[in-house]
């Protein structure tokens, strides 16, 4: 008899693995219906659907594995790294799902009390909040929308070999910006960055690249913290956004700027 592997718990999903058999089980309804339709319209490999009944979504597993985790080292080679970059561009030529994103005025706003909370609980010192919520400005401004995965973590990408094999998790898709796509998926794998880069085209922004490594690591850390997540987890958000922090200081020093 085949086991249950839980792959993912907490208070709003939990996705399970029999087997060959992936069971997501969801509470918001709406966000599934938009995974469905987001593989349907997906111009890369995405999961089969074995069927869908409310709650619980069942897809067919990717061969492979994932092209990485938050927090460790990759084991994928550059040119896995490179189709990656390749399937996203892919992706983001695609035309655009019939739904809205998010505005630049929500995720400002987001952003603004996200940071008084990390500062009002201790979780980082002011400093490190100050320098990251400086670094993510060059994100906040105006983009033109693309279809983006919206939650292209490295643990939502399979590859064999140097092939990808498919992406997870559409839940988040919807029209935005093409670099939150190229950040989400380089998020502490900074080393893998060229390599995405050379496999997606030469119009990357990496300036706006790593302002959405601070943006999206602001964001998500009261998320984490009510989800049960260690936030002390190495190589995870808080450690990005200690080291974007210091590599502000140093360019601050290096330039004669205000440290």
């Amino acid at each position: 008899m085949e086991e249950v592997e839980v792959v993912v718990a907490h208070h709003e999903r939990a996705t399970l693995r029999v087997g060959e058999v992936f069971l997501k089980v969801d509470v918001d309804q709406a966000r599934t219906e938009i995974e469905v339709e987001a593989m349907m319209l997906a111009p890369i490999p995405t999961p089969e659907v074995l069927w869908h009944k409310p709650p619980v979504l069942a897809l067919a597993a990717l061969p492979g594995r994932a092209l990485g985790r938050l927090g460790k080292p990759s084991r994928a080679s550059a040119a896995a790294w490179a189709a990656a970059g390749a399937a996203v561009r892919m992706l983001h030529d695609a035309p655009l799902p019939p739904w809205t994103g998010r505005s630049l005025d929500a995720i400002a706003s987001q952003l603004d009390d996200e940071c008084a909370w990390i500062v009002a609980n201790g979780v980082l010192p002011a400093e490190v909040v100050t320098r990251n919520r400086r670094i993510a400005e060059a994100a906040l401004r105006p983009w033109t929308p693309v279809f983006t995965h919206g939650d292209l973590q490295v643990a939502h990408v399979f590859a064999d070999g140097d092939e990808i094999t498919g992406v997870i998790d559409w839940s988040e898709a919807a029209p935005g910006d093409a670099m939150f796509d190229l950040a989400t998926l380089t998020l502490g794998h900074a080393a893998h960055l060229g390599d995405v880069i050379a496999g997606y085209g030469g119009d990357a922004d990496l300036e706006v690249i790593r302002a959405w490594w601070s943006l999206r690591s602001l964001l998500g850390l009261r998320w984490l913290a009510e989800h049960g997540y260690d936030l002390s987890a190495p190589g995870c958000e808080v450690d990005v956004l200690r080291r974007q922090a210091a590599r502000d200081r140093e360019r601050d020093l290096r330039s004669g700027g205000p440290v």
